[in-house]
């Protein structure tokens, strides 16, 4: 399941840099598959939405950071455990009931993602 930043967010900025999915952005920024990724062009990601990689996106929110949900693998093949919710100070990164996944799928969304890792 994806990791998502609660109202809680008093907007430090510290999950953002430990994202290694370039997940998190910075409520009100525009956010792109290809941030942090090797995506580019015309791609259709494991969910089989079809997208551009490199196409500007609406942000998710704009008062907090937010993690965009297609490219949270909650750290899977990275870390042992989320880094947002490891260095968030107010423990605001939490489990999203909205977007549940297995390991597998989790783990295959973040190969999808950085195939050359």
């Amino acid at each position: 399941m994806a990791i998502i930043i609660t109202d809680e967010c008093i907007n430090c900025g510290a999950c953002e840099p430990e994202c290694p999915n370039t997940a998190i952005y910075e409520g009100a920024d525009d956010w792109r598959y290809n941030d942090g990724t090797s995506l580019n062009g015309d791609v259709i990601l494991p969910s089989g939405k079809s997208v551009n990689a490199e196409e500007a996106q609406e942000p998710l929110s704009d008062e907090i950071y937010y993690i965009v949900p297609d490219k949270c693998t909650e750290c899977k093949g990275f870390h042992e455990e989320p880094q947002c919710a490891a260095v968030c100070p107010v423990d605001c990164c939490v489990p999203d009931d909205d977007h549940v996944e297995s390991d597998e799928e989790l783990l295959g969304k973040q190969r999808f993602m950085h195939p050359e890792d």
